[in-house]
């Protein structure tokens, strides 16, 4: 593998051996922390949105697994 700092960006060169599938979600992670590295929520933020989406989906989708 190489790692080279190129202005801007930094290019990872690695073989094609490597697992195209677990690559992906390490350069997945890695684009969630450039996205969130200017965010200001907090992990309670994060914990009531995940729970609004939960509950809304299960209002839309309960009559999916209850009959």
């Amino acid at each position: 593998m190489i790692v080279e700092r190129t202005g801007t960006q930094i290019v990872i060169k690695v073989s094609p051996k490597v697992d195209t599938f677990g690559f992906q979600r390490i350069m997945d992670y890695l684009e969630y922390l450039e996205i969130t590295s200017k965010s200001k929520a907090t992990q309670e933020d994060a914990d009531k949105l995940a729970d609004e989406l939960n509950e809304n989906w299960w209002l839309n989708n309960r009559n999916k697994f209850i009959k």
